[in-house]
Formats: C-alpha cells, sequence, structure tokens
C-alpha cells in the first residue's frame, strides 16, 4: 500500500510544468525561435555579478572542509546576522541571528511555518487570497490543514475584506498573502495591508488564539514605478515572513532562502523551535553551505530589473492596444491579462496554436484569466507581439 496522495501529486505535474514541457516538444518541432514560452517563472537575467565573485573568492579563501560542510541545522549564524543587519537597516527593524531560520527556499520555508503551526486532525485551516500560487494547496494539505479560498477582486487584486471577515472563524490559524503576486503583480498598499492588521488582531482577540499572517515574499524588491512594499512585520506582530533569492538575485536553482520569527511573534521562541523542528521532520535542515554564505553577503543587491520593466511595458502597451484588459502589475515578472473570452482553458489552449504558451488562471483560482510569466529575454516579447495579435483577431475579428 502507498501513500495516494504521494503518487497523485508524484505522477502528475502541474499545469505549468505540463506547458513548459510541451513548449521544449514544440520548439523541438518549429524551432525555439518560433515559440513564444511565457509558462514558467525562470528569470532570464543573469544574477548580478557579485554572486559568481563572492563565490569564487569563498572557495578560494575559505578551508574547503568549512565551506562545504554542515552549518548549524537553523544556518550558519554569522550568515544570519548578515541577514539581520540587512533587514534592519532597510527596514528599521531590530532582529537578531536568532530569529532567522535558513531554509533550501521560499517553499522549505512555507512548508516550514506551516507545519510548524498546523495541528493536524484539528480541523485547521489556512486561508489564501486569489489569484494565489498552485503549490499553497499543496503546502497547506501537506501540514494537515484545509485550505480557505478568498475570491479575487479582479479590478484592483486587493483583498476583498468582507469575503475575509466571513470566512475567519475559531479554526482559522493563519492567513498566507503574497505581495508582490504570482500571478498578478499586484502589491498591497498601505491602506490594505493596516486593514488587514486591524481585522487579524479583532479576530485574533475574539478566538482567544493568534491568527498568523505568513507573508510569501520572493518577489519583495522586483517592482516598478517606485512602488513601496509594506513590510508586514511592522504592521502586524504576528506575521511570519518566507523569503527567497531565487528572484531577487536570480538564483532559483541555488534554493536558499528563510523563515524569519519576529520576537514580537506570541510566544516567538516556541514558534521558532516549532519551524526548526519541522525542518527537522521534513528533513530540510543544512540548506547549502557555499549559498547560504554568498546570498548573506550579497542580500543587498538584486538581478537588473530594467529589463523586466521593459518587457511590462511592452506587453501591457501592446496588448491594451490589441484589445485585451490588464492591470498593469506594479512588482514580479508576470502580466495576468483576462481571456477573451469566459473559458480561460479553451482560450489558452487556442494560443498554442499561435505558438503562444500561457498558463489558465482557472490554476491559479481565478479562472477568465491567463498568467503571462514575462521573464524571458526582450527579443521573445518583441516577436511574440504579432502572435497576441492574431489570437485577439481570432476572438475579436
Amino acid at each position: 500500500m502507498l501513500n495516494e496522495r504521494m503518487v497523485g501529486l508524484g505522477t502528475q505535474r502541474s499545469v505549468i510544468r505540463e506547458l513548459f514541457e510541451f513548449g521544449k516538444m514544440r520548439a523541438a518541432e518549429v524551432g525555439a525561435e518560433n515559440v513564444f514560452d511565457f509558462s514558467i517563472g525562470n528569470p532570464s537575467v543573469a544574477a548580478p555579478d557579485c554572486v559568481n565573485e563572492t563565490a569564487m573568492r569563498l572557495i578560494k579563501e575559505l578551508d574547503p572542509v568549512v565551506l562545504h560542510g554542515y552549518t548549524s541545522a537553523q544556518g550558519d549564524a554569522g550568515v544570519r546576522a548578515l541577514i539581520a543587519d540587512s533587514l534592519n537597516r532597510r527596514f528599521q527593524t531590530a532582529f537578531r541571528p536568532e530569529n532567522l531560520y535558513i531554509t533550501v527556499g521560499a517553499a522549505a520555508a512555507l512548508c516550514c511555518c506551516l507545519n510548524g503551526i498546523c495541528c493536524p486532525g484539528m480541523g485547521d485551516e489556512v486561508i489564501v487570497f486569489a489569484p494565489y500560487f498552485p503549490e499553497y494547496k499543496v503546502f497547506i494539505e501537506g501540514a494537515g490543514a484545509n485550505m480557505t479560498l478568498i475570491p479575487a477582486d479582479v479590478e484592483a487584486f486587493q483583498i476583498d475584506f468582507a469575503a475575509l471577515e466571513a470566512s475567519l472563524n475559531e479554526h482559522t490559524k493563519a492567513v498566507i498573502v503574497n505581495s508582490p503576486n504570482n500571478p498578478c503583480g499586484a502589491v498591497y498598499s498601505e491602506e490594505t495591508v493596516k486593514k488587514l492588521a486591524v481585522v487579524l488582531e479583532s479576530y485574533s482577540a475574539k478566538f482567544g488564539h493568534p491568527i498568523y499572517l505568513i507573508s510569501d515574499e520572493p518577489y519583495r524588491e522586483i517592482v516598478y514605478d517606485n512602488t513601496v512594499v509594506p513590510f508586514l512585520p511592522n504592521y502586524y506582530k504576528d506575521t511570519l515572513v518566507c523569503y527567497s533569492w531565487s528572484k531577487s538575485l536570480s538564483l532559483p536553482g541555488e534554493r536558499l532562502g528563510y523563515v524569519l520569527v519576529p520576537d514580537s511573534v506570541t510566544d516567538a521562541s516556541l514558534v521558532y523551535a516549532a519551524v526548526a523542528g519541522a525542518g527537522r521532520s521534513l528533513g530540510y535542515v543544512n540548506a547549502p553551505s557555499l549559498f547560504q554564505r554568498v546570498c548573506a553577503e550579497c542580500a543587498n543587491e538584486t538581478a537588473d530589473i530594467s529589463i523586466y520593466e521593459t518587457n511590462r511595458n511592452l506587453l501591457v502597451e501592446g496588448l491594451r492596444r490589441m484589445g485585451y484588459h490588464v492591470v498593469a502589475p506594479q512588482g514580479t515578472f508576470y502580466l495576468f491579462p483576462r481571456t477573451l473570452i469566459a473559458d480561460d482553458v479553451s482560450f489558452c489552449e487556442k494560443a498554442k496554436d499561435f505558438n503562444l504558451l500561457i498558463v489558465p488562471g482557472t490554476g491559479f483560482g481565478c479562472p477568465g484569466h491567463a498568467r503571462i510569466s514575462f521573464c524571458v529575454p526582450t527579443e521573445r516579447v518583441e516577436r511574440s507581439l504579432k502572435a497576441f495579435e492574431e489570437l485577439a483577431k481570432f476572438y475579436l475579428g
């Protein structure tokens, strides 16, 4: 007898991965230059020079036994000190190394948080706002909890507070927010964040236990038009931050991130212990040693996001001109236009006829939309505009 849930997860790729694999197959048939693959969020911009320079310097300077050996399970103390210092300078905080648990990317950070705070068999619920990263459901159910989905505000992609308050109950253990958001690129305004903090404080008091706010922030630095991303621990005391350098430093394959447990969190030392215990239980101890040090030393740098901004502007202006409804993303490298028919799955399937690979919004909990991942070479964006126009003409004439 096998775990049927795990068999299912192991045999059914996500829609994004399926489309990515289709793109490789299609490229072999018609040539990669003729396939406009916007399926996956794999950064096309190179990591900043400091990444390779730091890695090479560390390889030359440090004893290989130390460099490639185990660190503390929660991450090297010096690494955590550098990250805390970076956060403190940027957000006027006073974090210490003891507030940080280094993880194998943001996915591991989320799983450590969810498995640390959720109690299987107790009916715990975790609230998620549409549109949302589809793996949240996998992570939440893997922690023995149930996901509650709040429908999207498709005009501004801010929080529908009436729907949120209708869903909060004594079983609510946490709320996950992702700002800047994958897939729509929205950033929660300070007004939204302040209102969210008031609501969660009120309902935490009502139910007699903290409702944790889990802030998933891998796109924190990728913003446009001088947009400011509110740092949530400065607004709500029971905030846990999950971060990754996959996007900001263009290092998705190195899998390096962290959980931040501020001292303000209720029973912070126990919550930190639960996060660490979840890491131990899941086998996530000791994130890669070399890149712990590299990311810590490069924590204040980013890849060249101006390329993403160029791509965003080309797509927003071009698609609007063709008749698509587009809310311009304030951050990330995703666009989330409305599809030209209500059935977004059929729309994205038809897009394949024009060698356009875009992801249906249904998988993100927001039907009637499609995700376009524009972390691709600008030349691909430019060449794709004719295909988007032909797709629009098919539906709009």
